[in-house]
């Protein structure tokens, strides 16, 4: 994960949302964009991500398994979460590398 700025953070998270709402009307899933959104904000505990992977569980193969893996990692990273008190882990990586120059 290469950042190099927030507007870059911020175009990203603006492409995952595009692709996370686009997988939800695929799957048929009864979740929105806005519960994956809570469910990374609000996390509670280790399992928080499972969760948010569970929105998307239809019981397909492998490839599919996969590919909503990669997208809830994305996601994970890029959008924002309280306990970082409201920025991404992304952002929070930005901020160290810019503290460290």
């Amino acid at each position: 994960m290469e950042i190099e700025s927030k507007q870059q953070i911020f175009e990203r998270r603006k492409e995952i949302e595009q692709e996370l709402a686009e997988m939800l009307k695929e799957t048929g899933s009864e979740f929105t964009l806005d519960h994956v959104r809570d469910a990374i904000y609000n996390e509670e505990d280790n399992d928080g991500m499972m969760k948010v992977v569970a929105m998307f569980d239809r019981g397909g193969d492998a490839s599919e398994l996969s590919n909503v893996l990669e997208l809830v990692t994305d996601a994970w990273n890029y959008f924002p979460h309280e306990i970082l008190g409201g920025i991404s882990p992304a952002e929070k990586l930005l901020e160290h590398r810019d503290t460290q120059k």
